[in-house]
């Protein structure tokens, strides 16, 4: 089984701890991975974008002039798609870019980005993470004395607004229960600070 270091939140440590095998410990499958962040990203796009069709755009009511006669094409709209400012063709309508993986590579994927951290030792884990009051400055310190100055993804067992608050100013540190960690976050954080409790919990929920 895996281990991975084990602190106090004041930064010292407390030993090891040891992870599930078969969450933490597994061959990372990268082509999972990125069919993962690509759907997650996917779920993100708006799908917002619009333009006006022929039917759509002002104007062009009757015929610009007759049929025949005048020596010059026949047109039956000033706002046809070949007529400045008239309508586009084949161009981006409202849509949803989301799609879905099955059940059994979702979980493969969080897998395989867990057990990658974990063989990088970008891992670690605190007995516990507890604050009485939102301070940025607090908890800027317990990150100081775990030495971490890179981009941080901090996994708590269950919301925790103390600690959200205080780490929402903070560059590059993320704060998400253990029902939230996804392969997109673990992917983008240079390392990941799991509390005791929340280690169990995921356990549990990817077992």
């Amino acid at each position: 089984m895996p281990k991975v270091s084990l602190f106090n939140q004041n930064g010292s440590a407390a030993g090891e701890i040891e992870l599930n095998d078969s969450i933490f410990g597994i061959e990372p499958n990268e082509s999972v991975v990125f069919e993962a962040i690509v759907m997650q990203r996917a779920s993100l796009r708006q799908g917002s974008h619009k333009v006006k069709g022929r039917s759509e755009v002002r104007g062009g009511g009757r015929k610009p002039w007759r049929q025949k006669g005048t020596g010059r094409a026949r047109q039956g709209s000033i706002r046809s798609p070949q007529w400045r400012g008239g309508g586009v063709v084949f161009g981006p309508t409202p849509r949803s870019y989301s799609f879905k993986l099955p059940k059994k590579v979702r979980r493969l994927a969080i897998k395989s980005a867990l057990s990658s951290k974990v063989q990088d030792n970008n891992v670690l884990v605190l007995e516990s993470l507890a604050l009485e009051t939102p301070k940025t400055k607090e908890f800027a310190n317990i990150l100081k004395g775990l030495s971490i100055e890179e981009k941080t993804l901090i996994v708590t067992a269950d919301a925790n607004e103390n600690v959200a608050l205080s780490a929402r100013n903070i560059p590059g540190v993320t704060v998400v229960d253990a029902n939230g960690v996804n392969v997109l976050d673990v992917v983008s954080h240079n390392k990941l600070v799991f509390t005791k409790d929340a280690v169990q919990k995921v356990e549990e929920v990817l077992a």
